[in-house]
């Protein structure tokens, strides 16, 4: 591996001139566990009875096995979108800073135009687009778009803002804005999630976007611990230290209920429940709890999993190579899934043309099926999309000098 000299500007900030460096393995396989995973959760809210009927965390109602579905899933937003921060933070070492600007900012906008007419239509297959749900897209574009600025501060003073917006949004959570004016509106951009009616159009925003820019920002940040010639034991010291720290952290600050989530725990019928009560942090937005507990067991990962791929990892490494790719066509084929399985039992085409969320649509009272179904069509998804993502994969590689576009998928 290629030797580095840095200096106070490098390596985000100057173009740099060393031999072009290996792809880090590490964060492809866990971006791709997170991939993986996340397609559970939208098998769920698309194909699950019990999700048109309550949340599964909801501790009166769920039972163990559905709120581990659910919780499991928790990793995956904070994961990719702090990944998405180191990754840009690679990307910069191959850039000047006025060029790495320009492409966050860029591929920032394309991300929000992707989420508002793209995503949208893969979720509800209804042109006329009257629900517009801004979700983990919107986030990761949003924070891109403040990331092309960020990276021009002094970086402790990026380091400062990222844990800030981390750590500090929780003591906004007692402040809303009533009504469905623009000032509700802004303030549930920034903080508090909120459903809007604007004439036709309905807007649920659903990833508040202060505590991801933060979560982007520190993943900037720490992508300095991946730059070619960096001590791998120490890189390791330090990715179990933060690890083992965050989950420290989330259990002092838990155990008393002392700060970082409005929705505390309390003991509950039994053990096991009183766990889940433990566990059950808030995501919307992400409290610095929620993010304690995803991005801490994160490290750990991080910090044993760089060793040479085996034939199954090799294999998670090929979906985290192509996240955007694996993205559009897994939300696609969830609800090309789930229009053929309403229709098997008895549901029209039309009822899957979706004027607001799956979830409460009048025309799907009554669908679903049980969790070993969702599981079924989990697996089967995941397995669909491998070939797939493989072609891709080869096609990015072999392509990326040649066609600027691939760089924003």
């Amino acid at each position: 591996m290629p030797t580095l000299t840095m200096t106070k500007s490098s390596p985000a900030y100057s173009k740099l001139t060393f031999i072009k460096s290996k792809r880090v393995q590490s964060i492809d396989l866990l971006r791709g566990v997170v991939m993986i995973v996340m397609a559970l959760d939208h098998v769920r809210d698309y194909f699950h009875a019990d999700a048109f009927l309550y949340d599964p965390t909801d501790l009166s109602r769920t039972s163990i096995f559905l709120f581990f579905t659910r919780f499991i899933t928790h990793y995956c937003a904070p994961v990719f979108v702090f990944l998405a921060g180191t990754s840009a933070y690679l990307s910069g070492t191959k850039r000047t800073r006025k060029e790495l600007s320009r492409f966050l900012l860029t591929r920032g906008i394309w991300l929000v135009l992707l989420e508002l007419f793209i995503i949208v239509l893969f979720r509800t297959f209804n042109p006329t687009y009257p629900y517009v749900h801004l979700q983990v897209i919107w986030a990761i574009g949003i924070s891109m778009m403040a990331l092309s600025a960020i990276i021009y501060m002094n970086r402790s003073w990026m380091l400062l803002t990222g844990i800030l917006l981390i750590a500090a949004h929780n003591l906004l959570d007692n402040v809303h804005v009533p009504g469905n004016g623009v000032a509700a509106f802004g303030w549930s951009l920034l903080h508090d999630t909120g459903h809007f009616k604007f004439g036709y159009f309905s807007v649920f925003v659903h990833y508040p976007i202060l505590p991801w820019i933060g979560i982007m920002t520190t993943g900037y940040y720490f992508g300095q611990l991946y730059i070619p010639g960096y001590d791998p034991r120490k890189r390791k010291n330090i990715l179990l230290s933060l690890g083992c720290g965050a989950l420290a952290l989330f259990v002092i600050l838990r155990s008393g209920n002392l700060y970082g989530d409005a929705a505390h725990w309390s003991v509950q019928k039994n053990a096991a429940f009183s766990l889940l009560s433990f566990l059950n942090v808030t995501k919307y937005p992400p409290s610095l709890l929620y993010t304690l507990i995803t991005l801490g067991p994160a490290f750990i990962f991080l910090a044993f999993a760089e060793k040479p791929l085996n034939a199954l990892t090799a294999k998670l490494a090929v979906y985290g190579r192509v996240p955007m790719f694996y993205y559009l066509a897994h939300i696609l084929l969830i609800h090309v899934f789930a229009t053929i399985g309403a229709m098997i039992i008895g549901y029209k085409f039309s009822d899957m043309i979706l004027s607001d969320s799956v979830q409460v649509a009048p025309a799907l009272k009554g669908y679903g099926f049980n969790l070993l179904v969702v599981y079924a069509v989990w697996i089967g998804l995941v397995l669909l999309l491998y070939p797939c993502c493989k072609w891709f994969d080869q096609y990015k590689r072999t392509h990326q000098s040649k066609k600027w576009w691939l760089s924003y998928l």
